[in-house]
């Protein structure tokens, strides 16, 4: 197929939080099919309590809102290194709450913010091991939000979470560089997931926000995961702390 493009992540060994469902999902296979060895996290005890294709894929029962669990992942797995993180776990309205009261604003930036950052850092030794064999370094990629940009006074405290996942971004990318990890992120828009599934019961909020979207339509999780292998891979070798908005233009004025 003309412009199409392709990814050879063979050898490589790629984490995938929340890679069960929506975009984490889409990135996990994107990375099976290139070739990579990738573990993927979910919430529930075994991969076959899901109804998705986890074929060839390792799977780690994961909370991120856990700090003593998610210290924890590089002994579970045994990680000597790691090629790629990928964090792409994360909610709104935890525990079902009002993402306006204290507690539940709380737990939203533990589990969207606390827990991506306490990982990568967790995870720091074994890209670090692995950054001198890749032509562009190891890499950890963050998944954000729109609301990150935008005022959202629905999930204000998903909203600040991922606010603060660009700004980590940045910093580690700036911590980092010296030891050949990269940080990126990648900002999808209105992606056509579980997590905006609820969205097509209130048919006036979907329409505002594709009306938002100057390309008109939501995006896929295999548009985002694209983006996702991009900055993963050698030919971003040159980019790092960065944010890659995949939104269909809906950031433009």
């Amino acid at each position: 197929m003309a412009g199409s493009l392709r990814y050879d992540f063979t050898g490589d060994l790629v984490l995938v939080t929340g890679g069960t469902s929506g975009i984490g999902h889409a990135v996990a296979l994107a990375c099976r099919s290139a070739g990579a060895r990738v573990v993927v996290t979910g919430t529930r005890s075994a991969p076959g309590d899901y109804e998705v294709d986890l074929d060839g894929l390792e799977y780690l029962e994961l909370d991120l809102s856990d700090p003593a669990a998610v210290d924890s992942v590089p002994d579970r797995l045994g990680l000597e290194r790691l090629d790629v993180l990928v964090n792409n776990a994360g909610a709104t309205f935890p525990g079902g709450g009002d993402e306006w009261s204290p507690d539940v604003f709380d737990a939203a930036l533990t589990l969207n913010l606390g827990g991506p950052v306490r990982l990568t850092a967790a995870c720091r030794r074994a890209l670090v091991a692995a950054a001198g064999d890749r032509p562009g370094g190891s890499c950890v990629v963050n998944l954000v939000s729109m609301a990150a940009f935008r005022a959202n006074t629905i999930v204000p405290g998903y909203s600040a979470a991922k606010a603060g996942l660009v700004a980590a971004t940045r910093n580690l990318a700036a911590r980092w560089v010296e030891r050949g990890v990269r940080v990126n992120a990648v900002a999808p828009g209105v992606i056509d997931t579980p997590m905006t599934a609820p969205m097509a019961a209130f048919p006036e909020l979907l329409d505002a926000e594709v009306a938002h979207i100057p390309m008109g339509r939501l995006g896929t999780p295999a548009e985002v995961a694209a983006a996702v292998l991009f900055l993963a891979s050698d030919a971003a070798s040159y980019v790092t702390g960065e944010t890659l908005a995949v939104d269909g233009g809906y950031l433009l004025p």
